[in-house]
């Protein structure tokens, strides 16, 4: 069956647009709900994703009408900008989830397949796990000892891809073109950057998983737990 969603705007944002055709997506955009029955697929609709970020009381109008139909529409992802934060807690009920706009589109195809797995659309999530580290495939979520980390989608990718071989070493070079996907002369500072926040970011306890071999690179090895 093909997935079919709804998308708000209409026009839709053309990144949006982008990722969900090549990801084999189906959609039909609309700037109002009301409609929707008229175009709505023999098997009902899959979810729906809705921009807020151009017209925001408009969207959250249609995320109103989406949730009150007699069949509401589920899942609903919403893409909202940064300034708009502070509205999804008052407003929880009307969304499965958001994404902050511009979006990765690695990071909104993951994003989908968790909410379609979630509403029994898909199966169930793959997660790493090494020591007191938990990364989420799907959701790009990571945490060490229970405790949510912070990552930008190139540390999350750094740190998935070292999870993913643990105890093997990478030089800089490797790790450029395999994490990045580029090769790029004096990108190795890239990976010294990323690494150095990464540690930063697991804290003093868990900052040595991640482990530096003298003139040739670094490997996820043992942490102090």
């Amino acid at each position: 069956m093909t997935e079919q969603f709804v998308l708000f705007p209409d026009p839709p944002p053309p990144d949006l647009v982008r990722t969900l055709d090549l990801s084999g997506y189906a959609w039909t955009a609309t700037n109002t709900a009301t409609d929707l029955s008229d175009v709505e697929p023999d098997s009902g609709w899959t979810g729906a994703i809705v921009s807020a970020d151009a017209d925001p009381e408009k969207a959250w109008a249609i995320c109103r009408e989406l949730r009150k139909r007699d069949v509401p529409v589920e899942p609903l992802l919403l893409l909202v900008n940064g300034s708009q934060l502070e509205e999804l807690q008052a407003r929880d009920e009307l969304f499965d989830d958001f994404m902050i706009s511009p979006f990765h589109p690695r990071e909104l195809e993951a994003r989908l397949r968790h909410l379609l797995w979630r509403v029994g659309r898909g199966v169930r999530p793959d997660v790493i796990e090494y020591g007191p580290l938990s990364l989420n495939l799907e959701t790009y979520q990571a945490q060490v000892s229970g405790h949510p980390l912070d990552l930008t989608f190139m540390e999350y990718e750094l740190l998935k891809f070292l999870a993913s071989h643990p105890g093997k070493v990478f030089t800089r070079e490797t790790l450029l073109n395999r994490v990045w996907g580029y090769e790029y002369y004096g990108g190795a500072r890239t990976v010294d950057v990323h690494v150095r926040r990464l540690r930063a970011k697991l804290g003093e306890e868990h900052a040595h998983m991640i482990q530096t071999l003298r003139s040739v690179g670094y490997k996820l090895g043992q942490s102090r737990w």
